[in-house]
């Protein structure tokens, strides 16, 4: 019995479609916050169970006859360790085999802000005694397809990432390299830096967005307050754009370049390229 938490959003999805494509449905449980948002997944004959990471008295039950689980990461920026050290104990108390966790790249050592709360949780994973896998996902290539919407409307897409490098991948390439460990044998006590296999910069993207539209688009580098000014004066909220501008300066410092080839070799094909996302969300 393999168990995915967080199912119906956006990466959980993509894990449950690919597992459909190695194991038998009833062998895949959907632990979701809102059974009736997997009705579509209970129709292929997936299990669907309740599992809040706020509620762990769900996790539980959801968590019964778990061989291995998937732990992605939750969506709650300053809530994440609490919720994530309740999946933790739940897989303890389930006698799971393998917890795998969706980390970020680098997060021992990078100063992302979103990476103390992974560090925290790849910490109490380790602590647990359980078996793991911490899948370390770089950045998605889907991140780009809002800046590709503006630069095809206006021409111009503005940062502060300098001329820092980003090795990508598609949310597809990284739900398959999970399958694959949820699936695999020789995965235990495993750490993988997952990234794209070929870094490019802002000014790349920005060519990417170009050819794939067909409008020129160039790329503006901003000092980090005139970003942080030009997002809030474009309406977003403060912390969004907290965020996104401390995103950049990491990028310019080059914590989303590696390029370990750790995903590739996991799906046993190259990484999805920028330009081919772009390409499949614009035609959308």
């Amino acid at each position: 019995m393999i168990i995915v938490t967080g199912a119906t959003g956006q990466l959980g999805r993509l894990v449950v479609q690919d597992l459909l494509t190695r194991l038998p449905a009833d062998q895949i449980v959907a632990a979701v916050r809102t059974p009736d948002k997997a009705a579509d997944l209970a129709e292929q004959g997936v299990q669907v169970r309740e599992a809040d990471y706020d509620r762990p008295d769900t996790l539980k039950a959801a968590f019964e006859g778990a061989e291995k689980i998937l732990l992605i990461s939750g969506s709650e920026v300053g809530r994440r360790i609490p919720q994530h050290q309740a999946v933790i104990d739940a897989a303890k108390d389930a006698g799971a085999g393998l917890l795998a966790y969706t980390s970020v790249l680098h997060a021992d050592a990078s100063s992302l802000p979103v990476a103390p709360e992974h560090q925290a949780t790849e910490e109490a994973i380790k602590a647990s005694g359980l078996t793991y896998s911490l899948l370390r996902n770089g950045w998605y290539n889907e991140n780009y397809i809002p800046a590709a919407q503006q630069g095809a409307a206006n021409g111009v897409i503005i940062g502060s990432a300098r001329d820092g490098r980003i090795s990508s991948a598609s949310r597809a390439d990284y739900a398959a390299a999970a399958a694959v460990v949820l699936t695999g044998d020789g995965h235990d006590n495993t750490v993988y830096e997952l990234s794209g296999d070929t870094a490019f910069t802002m000014d790349d993207v920005a060519a990417d967005i170009t050819a794939v539209t067909g409008t020129q688009v160039t790329y503006q580098d901003l000092p980090a307050e005139a970003h942080f000014r030009a997002l809030t004066e474009a309406g977003l909220p403060e912390p969004v754009v907290e965020m996104l501008v401390a995103i950049d300066a990491g990028t310019a410092e080059g914590r989303l370049a590696g390029t370990t080839g750790d995903l590739s070799r996991l799906i046993g094909r190259p990484t999805t390229a920028l330009r081919a996302t772009l390409t499949a969300a614009l035609a959308d």
